[in-house]
């Protein structure tokens, strides 16, 4: 399968959109380590009408206008993996969830690590809010745009931690 991408400027860096023919597959970071999210080939495609409709939700929530997404998705993972990017969505804006309550809604209290190795491979920046997951005791954790852009994000969302 050959996945269509779009770059565009944001606030958090230059993220790159991927879709396959069934929805949003990706939205990659600038500085992405090379194989967190396993992708096919891929040929630029600007017009392509996912990755238009992404880019213009995208802006909105950067521009304040919009709290979710409506967009088709197309999340490659395990099934363990989807359990966790799920919960992900379900996280409301301007809210935070710990990895340890993912593991406990998602049936396995135990698999806070397991849950951490999901969250980071998230296709889905920002769409699936992986943002929105800290440590158990309120610090930032790690984040494939860097704390910065977590950072960023989260007060964007009128979140004040103490980060």
């Amino acid at each position: 399968m050959t996945f269509a991408f779009k770059i565009m400027a944001s606030p958090v860096g230059r993220l790159t959109l991927v879709a396959s023919g069934e929805g949003l597959a990706a939205i990659l970071w600038e500085d992405d380590r090379p194989g967190r999210v396993q992708l096919g080939p891929m040929t630029k495609q600007p017009d392509h009408p996912i990755l238009v409709e992404t880019e213009t939700q995208l802006r909105a929530y950067f521009a304040g206008e919009r709290t979710a997404f409506d967009l088709p998705l197309a999340m490659q993972g395990t099934a363990f993996q989807k359990s966790v990017w799920q919960q992900l969505l379900a996280i409301p804006f301007g809210e935070t969830r710990t990895y340890g309550e993912i593991a406990r809604a998602i049936g396995s209290p135990s698999a806070v690590r397991a849950v951490g190795g999901a969250n980071g491979r998230n296709p889905l920046s920002i769409v699936a809010p992986c943002h929105r997951v800290i440590g158990g005791n309120g610090t930032l954790t790690g984040f494939a745009g860097g704390l910065e852009a977590k950072r960023y994000l989260l007060a964007h969302e009128g979140l004040e931690l103490a980060f």
